[in-house]
């Protein structure tokens, strides 16, 4: 088989890999939706209880080839979260220094309830609503807000060139627990082999870290 061949047959096995990956994330999320949709009842509800806040946040991410969207999940923080944190100025310098993250227990902003979902993950369950949208992916690599894009330096071309995801090696292998710029190598290590078996071994390995509570904020 000569060169030409072989980067037909990348192609043609890249364009299978999309359409087959967009209708698993149709499928995926669909059911995840339905499957979720009492727990989501009964959150928001809690929720809203508390302050009568909105149930959900929706915060700007960057998408594939730097589209922004908004990324949607169950609302952790209080409503006025940014004033609470920024009257703190020491543990703001500290909020900023470890790369815009606090631990649960030290950061005033988070709730009760809010402390238990980031603990669990189950404030990232409306993510299937993007899935569905076709703004994220079930696999990929974690959308960023667009300051942490300069992270990737030269490379920001590459870690866009592929859909971003609810899951991925960055959650996989610690979350929290790697941070820049280390995040930035794990992140596109995904990109340079992305292929179905690929996202199904990252799909099993992030379920252990979820219930293993692993570099969760």
């Amino acid at each position: 088989m000569n060169k030409e061949e072989k980067s037909s047959n990348y192609k043609n096995n890249l364009g299978a890999y999309k359409y087959l990956k967009r209708f698993l994330d149709i499928v995926g999320s669909l059911l995840a939706l339905i499957l979720f949709s009492p727990v989501f009842l009964i959150l928001a509800i809690i929720i809203k209880s508390r302050d009568g806040g909105s149930a959900f946040f929706a915060q700007t991410r960057i998408g594939q080839y730097g589209k922004p969207f908004k990324m949607y999940k169950f609302r952790s923080m209080r409503m006025d979260a940014e004033e609470v944190l920024k009257s703190d100025l020491d543990l703001y310098a500290k909020y900023v220094a470890n790369d815009y993250k606090l631990l649960a227990e030290e950061d005033p902003r988070i709730t009760p309830i809010g402390r238990w979902m980031r603990r669990t993950s189950v404030d990232e369950l409306p993510q299937f609503l993007n899935i569905l949208k076709g703004d994220m992916s079930i696999i990929g690599p974690r959308p960023v807000v667009e300051k942490e894009l300069e992270e990737y330096g030269d490379r920001v071309d590459k870690f866009l060139s592929v859909k971003p995801g609810a899951m991925g090696l960055w959650q996989a292998t610690g979350r929290s627990n790697i941070g820049y710029p280390e995040r930035c190598d794990v992140e596109l290590e995904y990109v340079d082999h992305v292929s179905l078996g690929y996202d199904i071994s990252i799909f099993f390995k992030t379920i252990v870290s979820i219930f293993k509570k692993e570099g969760a904020y």
